[in-house]
């Protein structure tokens, strides 16, 4: 039995990276005698198995070769035979393809320390092409080394496109593309997944609501950037660098969808895109089973992030009105995220990246001075039913009015 460690352990040890987890490969040795040795299998479809101390993943070095289309139709063969090249002839790009001896050497079959440092993601073999969620898994690791210099070798792009001509990703299942989404949009330069998807054609099969949004101008004195798609990925970039929070940044990409429905011949103005983006984005979260509170967040800034804008020019009733339709009051956390997502997007334009924007303090000190009036003293005051709530609006406007006044003075 021989064991090494491999993949991305190796290769961000190579980076100079922290190692976030280690994944071994086993060569040479059954499902038995793992057992025999107190390992504990979790793989049904190939031969996995948790070491009894550390946890970590131990697989049998195997072969897949294809039998139907798709991310499923592999046939897995594990065996005592098996060598290690073959095991890391399987696997995705050079980079992860690169083994480690227990006594340091390294195992490099395929060049993946040659393209380390050239910074080239490059697939291993031909098999690429027969797994499309090497694509998705292509494009997060290109979001998460951009900042590196990391770009995808021509060959490669080519067979990708080659790929998503042939139908492939039209094979993958909503959970498995929104698991790669949601992982993209936790690394540092999200936007990347999305040009390198739509480099090779995948973003218009996979997420056609914000392909269109690509070549769609919008009025240059607000948008030097002027086409919308272009405005999506900086607003994105804009969310990452305000907050870790993935549902944030979810909603700062989907958030002008309804962009790409507007009539060209309306172009550049977009009147009405808040309303026509929400039913877009709730058919996106519906079929990538995107989760909830990604979705809640995702509406109320598509649906209000207009009005966010114009908190400076808006009455105190105004205020309040909008602070209730995002559920504000009862719901101050998701607010502030909302807050966030909405900031990103007035931020998501070359020379605004830095500029004040008082519409966050605004919103902060309404919702705070709201929040200030409860209903406590309208009871003891007699009233009841509908009487306080009008009662509850009125001193609520009025504290609002209170609040942006001494914010203003300030």
């Amino acid at each position: 039995m021989q064991i090494y460690l491999v993949g991305g352990a190796v290769r961000d040890q190579l980076l100079g990276l922290t190692i976030k987890e280690r994944d071994w490969v086993v060569v040479g040795t059954t499902p038995q005698a793992m057992l025999k040795q107190g390992f504990r299998q979790v793989g049904k479809d190939f031969p996995v198995f948790l070491h009894p101390h550390s946890n970590e993943e131990y697989a049998l070095a195997r072969t897949e070769r294809k039998t139907a289309p798709g991310y499923y139709g592999f046939q897995v063969h594990a065996s005592p035979e098996v060598t290690l090249e073959e095991d890391l002839l399987r696997r995705d790009l050079t980079i992860n393809a690169i083994a480690q001896h227990d006594n340091g050497e390294l195992i490099d079959p395929f060049n993946g320390q040659q393209d380390i440092q050239a910074r080239i993601l490059r697939h291993v073999s031909p098999a690429f092409a027969e797994d499309p969620v090497r694509i998705l898994r292509l494009a997060r690791f290109a979001a998460r080394f951009a900042h590196l210099g990391f770009t995808v070798a021509e060959e490669t792009q080519t067979l990708m496109g080659e790929m998503v001509k042939a139908g492939e990703v039209d094979t993958l299942v909503p959970e498995r593309v929104w698991a790669e989404l949601d992982k993209a949009l936790g690394e540092q330069t999200p936007s990347r997944f999305f040009e390198i998807l739509r480099e090779c054609g995948a973003l218009e099969r996979l997420f056609p609501e914000i392909d269109c949004l690509f070549g769609v101008p919008q009025p240059p004195q607000h948008h030097p950037e002027i086409d919308t798609g272009v405005h999506t990925m900086l607003v994105l970039q804009q969310a990452v660098r305000l907050s870790e929070d993935k549902a944030v940044r979810f909603a700062a990409l989907v958030h002008d969808l309804g962009k790409g429905t507007t009539d060209p011949e309306m172009w550049p103005s977009h009147h009405a895109h808040e309303q026509r983006g929400v039913a877009l984005v709730k058919g996106l979260c519906e079929r990538l089973r995107v989760p909830n509170e990604h979705k809640e967040l995702a509406v109320i800034v598509t649906r209000y992030h207009g009005k966010y804008h114009r908190a400076e020019e808006m009455r105190a009733k105004s205020l309040l009105q909008l602070l209730e339709d995002c559920d504000g009051l009862r719901r101050p956390a998701r607010f502030a995220l909302f807050l966030l997502a909405c900031e990103a997007d007035s931020r998501g334009r070359p020379g605004f990246e830095k500029q004040d924007y008082p519409q966050v303090g605004i919103l902060q000190a309404a919702l705070t001075a709201a929040q200030s009036i409860t209903a406590q003293p309208f009871v003891q005051q007699g009233l009841k039913g509908v009487a306080i709530k009008e009662a509850m609006q009125q001193a609520r406007c009025q504290a609002i009015e209170k609040a942006i006044r001494l914010l203003r003075q300030h």
